[in-house]
C-alpha cells in the first residue's frame, strides 16, 4: 500500500514535472527521498582523427538521501583499446537549496560537485571528466517549470588532473574551463492524465558548452532527444548529439546516447 501511494504521488507530480529529466544535463531537481535509480548509460560517436566510433557505457546508481539531498556514482567503460576495459569512476552530489512552488508552476536552484579518476589516455583539449578525464567539477544549477515546459540551465567549472598512472595532462593544454548548459524540455504525451501506468512521451533540446579558461578556445553543441517514461518507474532515452561550433580539438563531438533506467521507490527511509 505505501508503496502504490508513493507511485500515485509521483504520478501526480509527473503532470507537471515529467519533462524535467533531462538526457545529458541534470535539473535543480532531485529524485525522490529514499529512492535508488539505476542507470546504463550508453553513447557511441564518430571518431574525428581516425576511423571507426567511440563507444562508452557508464553503469550508475542514484540514491536520494532526502528531498533536499542526492548522490550518484558512475563507471566508465569503453573501447578505446579495441576492446571494452573499465576505465575510471565518478561520484556526484546535489544538493537543492531553493524551491518555489506555485499552483501550476515551480522553480528549483541546486548547487552540485562532481570528481572523477580515470586512467584513459588524454587525446583531446576538451575536458570531460565524465569519461575522459580526471578532476572535478563544481557549478550551480536553476530550473524553471511552467506547466508542460521546463527550462534549465547551469554553470560550473572543471578542473582535470593527470589520468594516473601512466598519462601526465599536457602543459601546453588548459587545465581548467567554464562549463554552461542551457536545456528546453516538453511534455507531449498524454494531453490528459488517466492512470499513472500511461507513457510520458517528452521532448527536449539541450545545448552544452565549454570554453578553456587559459586560451579561451570553446564549442557548442546542441542535443535533441525524445523520452519514454513507462509506468512511472522505467525510463528511455534517445538522443544524438551534434557540434555547432569548435575552436578546441575533440575526438568525437557527434553521436547518438542510448539510456535505459530504473527507479526503487521506499528503498531507505
Amino acid at each position: 500500500m505505501r508503496k502504490f501511494l508513493t507511485i500515485l504521488t509521483l504520478f501526480l507530480i509527473q503532470g507537471i514535472s515529467a519533462q524535467e529529466l533531462f538526457v545529458v544535463t541534470d535539473p535543480a531537481s532531485n529524485v525522490p527521498a529514499g529512492s535508488v535509480g539505476i542507470r546504463l548509460a550508453q553513447s557511441i560517436f564518430k571518431e574525428q582523427m581516425k576511423s571507426g566510433y567511440s563507444y562508452h557505457l557508464m553503469p550508475e546508481v542514484t540514491w536520494g538521501i532526502n528531498k533536499n539531498l542526492m548522490v550518484r556514482t558512475s563507471m566508465f567503460v569503453s573501447n578505446r583499446s579495441n576492446q571494452l576495459v573499465t576505465e575510471g569512476a565518478s561520484f556526484y552530489t546535489k544538493y537543492r537549496f531553493l524551491s518555489t512552488d506555485d499552483l501550476q508552476s515551480h522553480f528549483r536552484m541546486a548547487a552540485f560537485g562532481r570528481y572523477s579518476f580515470n586512467n584513459a589516455d588524454i587525446h583531446q583539449e576538451q575536458i570531460e571528466i565524465m569519461g575522459h578525464n580526471t578532476g572535478f567539477e563544481t557549478g550551480i544549477v536553476a530550473t524553471q517549470l511552467i506547466k508542460k515546459i521546463a527550462i534549465s540551465a547551469s554553470i560550473s567549472f572543471e578542473k582535470a588532473f593527470d589520468n594516473k598512472p601512466n598519462y601526465r595532462f599536457p602543459t601546453a593544454q588548459s587545465d581548467n574551463a567554464t562549463n554552461y548548459t542551457l536545456s528546453f524540455g516538453r511534455l507531449m504525451y498524454p494531453k490528459k492524465y488517466t492512470s499513472f501506468k500511461q507513457t510520458n512521451i517528452n521532448t527536449m533540446f539541450e545545448f552544452v558548452g565549454q570554453t578553456l579558461n587559459e586560451n579561451g578556445k570553446s564549442y557548442l553543441d546542441i542535443v535533441p532527444s525524445i523520452q519514454f517514461i513507462i509506468n512511472s518507474q522505467a525510463r528511455i532515452d534517445v538522443a544524438y548529439r551534434h557540434e555547432l561550433y569548435s575552436s578546441m580539438l575533440r575526438s568525437a563531438p557527434n553521436g547518438f546516447y542510448l539510456n535505459l533506467e530504473y527507479n526503487f521507490f521506499n528503498v531507505s527511509k
